[in-house]
């Protein structure tokens, strides 16, 4: 089975990114990283039990603290709280780490030339593009040409982002058709547990369940509604 390194963050994202490589034939090996995030702790859990599940044939658990030290994200750094998510903002929102996915998939793609693995997988949604530059298909598409011309010549390293024209709801849905575990799952940006269902990735994962009528199996410490017309509190 051909191999590929998938960045596994813990979350409903990236989970269902992990079925859908393997869906495609290939064998996962997960790469999670730890960067002063505030639920690493939650977030490393949810990856390690998830590589578990599908007997992945290796974890990498990478700390890249350099991250934290720059700062200047509320995910890393103590100073600048968590906000509440603010559906109709379109500025990039504090919760983005700059540059992150540069980073992450640098280090993804150096794991795969090592092991000879033919893809690189992650798990970047359209409905990223408004608050991150660094889930654009045009910025795939970048670091695409950057990967073709910064390994060996005989490398082949595909940068795959299943999920870069669908939607939060289209990824559950999806996840919901494959099996994905979504209980082994985490994506608050706040708290280890419960989930808040306040700040952004809350109010997108639980939207995408309620527009779906289904129910998130993880446990909230409220549930607001947020898909629209929606009074079921799902």
């Amino acid at each position: 089975m051909t191999g590929a390194v998938v960045l596994v963050s813990g979350g409903m994202d990236s989970a269902t990114t992990v079925y859908e490589a393997i869906d495609r034939g290939y064998e996962p090996h997960f790469l999670h990283t730890s960067y002063g995030q505030e639920t690493a702790d939650s977030e490393f859990d949810c990856a390690k039990s998830l590589a578990d599940e599908v007997d992945a044939p290796e974890f990498i658990h990478v700390e890249t603290d350099h991250l934290a030290t720059l700062g200047a994200s509320s995910l890393t750094d103590d100073e600048v709280a968590v906000q509440d998510a603010d559906r109709d903002s379109d500025e990039v929102p504090d919760s983005y780490v700059p540059f992150r996915n540069a980073n992450l998939l640098s280090m993804a793609v150096s794991a795969a030339e090592a092991r000879g693995c033919a893809a690189v997988f992650i798990g970047a949604h359209s409905e990223d593009f408004s608050g991150y530059p660094d889930c654009r298909p045009a910025f795939f598409e970048a670091f695409q040409s950057a990967v073709d011309r910064g390994t060996k010549p005989e490398t082949t390293v595909e940068i795959v982002a299943p999920f870069a024209d669908d939607s939060k709801t289209d990824i559950a849905r999806r996840g919901l058709d494959l099996g994905v575990p979504f209980e082994q799952t985490w994506c608050c940006y706040r708290s280890e547990k419960p989930a808040c269902g306040t700040c952004e990735a809350c109010a997108y994962r639980l939207e995408a369940f309620q527009r779906l009528g289904e129910r998130d199996p993880i446990a909230y410490e409220t549930r607001p509604s947020y898909a629209d017309g929606d009074e079921t509190h799902f």
